[in-house]
């Protein structure tokens, strides 16, 4: 079981996130009050501290919750190692992984920071099966995997 670190959005897209309380998670949304939530594939982004701790140690910036855009930051699991269609309980809501990884924009904010994004190869995407909550502390837990 992992464990949540940070619950982030953004109000618009291209910029780092900041961290909030608590997330609410919407059937078929996404994460309310975030600029990537919608009717799409990739309602919420998920990062390991695995990986952000492997950046950390190349580079001098302190890297914050949310500055690579994540929306959840869990420690405890590899995230990129769970496949599509896993099934997971975040907070108290029930999300699907839709896509590993993404091609990433080059004049991101973080890219241009720390010289690198971990966001292409190691962040997931889920998107928002059942309503829930989800805060710091919460557990991300693995339900099924396909």
């Amino acid at each position: 079981m992992a464990e949540v670190l940070a619950v982030c959005i953004s109000e618009k897209k291209g910029v780092q996130k900041h961290p909030v309380e608590e997330g609410i998670l919407r059937a078929n949304h996404g994460l309310v009050g975030d600029a990537h939530a919608g009717t799409w594939h990739r309602q919420v982004s998920i990062l390991g501290t695995d990986s952000v701790n492997k950046l950390q140690e190349k580079i001098t910036l302190k890297l914050k919750p949310g500055d690579f855009a994540e929306n959840i930051l869990v420690e405890g699991i590899t995230v990129y190692r769970l496949p599509v269609g896993t099934r997971l309980r975040l907070g108290t809501a029930l999300c699907e992984v839709t896509q590993i990884g993404k091609e990433c924009h080059f004049d991101c904010a973080i890219r241009k920071a720390a010289g690198d994004c971990v966001m292409p190869r190691e962040g997931i995407f889920v998107r928002v099966l059942e309503d829930g909550v989800v805060r710091p502390g919460d557990s991300l837990t693995v339900l099924e995997e396909p």
